[in-house]
């Protein structure tokens, strides 16, 4: 990748940050306009809490508020849309634009969010019902996390039941934590 920054210690370091950490929060309008520019992009119909916490100025309940109503079917088609959500006046998130996409997806095409499966709630039978989990492996599961606790993510989930990249790449569009 070409080096389109100005030589500035303080925008290289900005640009390590946002190449390396995935889960880094952007500070400003500056790096805001710098993120996108390095390609940095969430979808507002598929976006994460993570995802929406990296932008600044959101709380975790506004993000969490957005991902529940992306799951239960809401489509967001511009940052208007985004705004009505959050109760907020869309001026407020104007500067996010640049990293928003608004991308339509129809059920068809996507593993509906009704199918996916929470190992820390589904039964033995449940989960096998899941693609890529049979009968052994539910019982893994469910026996887990009776012993341990709850997964706390997918890669704990991982960790956890030591399961294979290939297993867990599989896996982990029909799992929600």
């Amino acid at each position: 990748m070409t080096n389109w920054l100005p030589w500035n210690s303080n925008l290289q370091k900005l640009r390590a940050k946002l190449l390396n950490d995935p889960y880094y929060r952007l500070q400003s309008g500056e790096e805001i306009q710098i993120a996108a520019q390095l390609g940095m992009r969430i979808d507002a119909n598929q976006a994460t809490v993570d995802d929406w916490l990296r932008l600044p100025g959101l709380s975790i309940h506004q993000a969490r508020s957005l991902v529940e109503l992306s799951r239960s079917g809401v489509k967001f088609y511009c940052i208007e849309d985004v705004a009505a959500a959050l109760g907020l006046p869309p001026l407020r998130l104007e500067p996010l634009k640049p990293v928003l996409n608004f991308t339509y997806h129809d059920q068809e095409s996507l593993v509906s969010s009704t199918n996916l499966i929470n190992p820390n709630t589904a039964s033995v039978e449940e989960l096998a019902q899941t693609p890529y989990i049979d009968i052994s492996l539910a019982q893994t599961v469910v026996q887990n996390r009776v012993s341990y606790g709850p997964y706390r993510n997918l890669v704990d989930f991982q960790q956890r039941l030591q399961l294979s990249g290939e297993a867990i790449a599989q896996l982990m569009y029909f799992l929600r934590f």
